[in-house]
């Protein structure tokens, strides 16, 4: 059976520097229900690879699971971008320095889809020139150098535990 909910009607409850809050009430197969919806502009997540076969990783803190995490460069698409490839131009400059003469689209995912409406969109750079970092205030990374073999096997083995960096891995993996 395919069904398809339909918003009866929609109350933000929450409007933040990121992402909104919503509550939709929607049409269910037992009459109504309530769905929290997440709204966030997007974001972008990008697998740099140098000519050594290496992804270029970052490391940070991040407070909301209270650990240090190894992932893909990535940011956010800000409120009036409308390119993604765009946006992961600007965050690949402000992450690492790097700038990418190739760049492919390998698709997008929607990490939460039972709760949220972001997509990140994720590319693979290529031809690579080092630049300066331009990260903003509250920032602090580590730029790594990974060998796309060993990052593979860190996503296989369940090491990495962010969502966009397993699936830009495994997106990458045929291309390059």
């Amino acid at each position: 059976m395919i069904f398809e909910e339909k918003r009866v009607n929609s109350r933000k409850i929450y409007e933040g520097k990121i992402l909104n809050v919503r509550v939709d009430t929607v049409t269910a197969p037992g009459g109504h229900a309530h769905r929290e919806i997440v709204e966030h502009n997007g974001a972008v997540a990008m697998v740099v690879l140098t000519d050594k076969d290496e992804i270029i990783m970052v490391r940070q803190y991040r407070y909301a699971c209270g650990d240090v995490v190894l992932e893909l460069p990535a940011g956010k698409i800000d409120k009036g971008e409308t390119d993604p490839e765009k946006a992961a131009v600007r965050e690949l400059k402000e992450e690492t320095g790097f700038t990418a003469s190739s760049i492919k689209y390998l698709g997008k995912i929607n990490p939460s889809v039972g709760y949220s409406e972001e997509v990140i969109h994720i590319y693979l750079m290529t031809g690579l020139t080092a630049g300066d970092q331009e990260l903003d205030n509250d920032e602090a990374l580590d730029v790594m150098y990974v060998p796309f073999q060993e990052a593979w096997d860190m996503a296989a083995r369940g090491e990495l535990i962010d969502a966009k960096t397993i699936a830009g891995i495994f997106m990458a993996g045929g291309q390059r």
